[in-house]
């Protein structure tokens, strides 16, 4: 089981790792659902906390229907995480109709090769079968999906996430996320099968910011190793 913890800094980063996390996704600004994280974040958890580190690659917040211009700054941004050594970038696009834009994502796929690419909760948003879309992301030669099965979060998409592991097995890594604690993260894992988990560990800290918790992190991975 892998746990994958999303940190918004370094110091989240550095709580990750302090709490037992082996993956992070790196992001910023998590309050509008994560954004690009700077350059020189990205360097500091490669070879300062030596963690496994995947990227959002997320120019703005809002839909995930990108402009020409939103496009290129996407591909200078998924060059400069390949040129850092990062090792995976995890983005999501979908059509203006709400489908998988296989053309962009399959773009980015070999642009950022040879790092692994995980196609984000972009996915909880298409107005298409999940199945279906599924197999879409599979077609670009993307590495795995983060996803909540479709739902507000991970416990509610429970029935989803189960489906899309069956559909997806052997072809692409269903990485379940969204609402994910110490206190449910054992029941979606053992009701779903999925092999990999995502949350925030988050607290609130009283000038307000976003920060990871090292003790939450801690006790997620402790639940599902019992």
């Amino acid at each position: 089981m892998i746990v994958e913890i999303c940190a918004n800094s370094r110091q989240s980063a550095a709580n990750a790792l302090a709490g037992g996390a082996g993956r992070i996704e790196l992001c910023r600004r998590l309050d509008v659902g994560g954004l690009t994280p700077a350059p020189d974040d990205i360097d500091y958890c490669l070879r300062t906390l030596h963690l496994r580190t995947h990227v959002l690659v997320r120019p703005r917040e809002g839909n995930f229907c990108y402009t020409p211009q939103e496009v290129d700054q996407i591909i200078q941004q998924v060059e400069q995480c390949r040129q850092l050594g990062a090792h995976a970038v995890v983005v999501g696009f979908l059509t203006p109709e709400g489908h998988i834009d296989t053309r962009l994502t399959r773009q980015v796929v070999a642009l950022a090769a040879p790092m692994e690419v995980t196609f984000h909760r972009a996915f909880d948003e298409i107005c298409q079968d999940p199945l279906e879309a599924l197999d879409a992301v599979i077609a670009c030669g993307c590495h795995r999906i983060l996803t909540s099965g479709c739902s507000p979060d991970a416990e509610q998409g429970i029935p989803t996430l189960r489906s899309l592991v069956r559909h997806a097995a052997g072809r692409i890594t269903i990485l379940a996320g969204a609402g994910i604690t110490p206190a449910n993260a054992a029941r979606i894992v053992s009701q779903t099968g999925v092999a990999e988990i995502h949350g925030s560990c988050k607290a609130v800290l009283p000038d307000g910011t976003i920060q990871t918790d090292t003790q939450t992190v801690k006790q997620l991975i402790k639940s599902i190793s019992q």
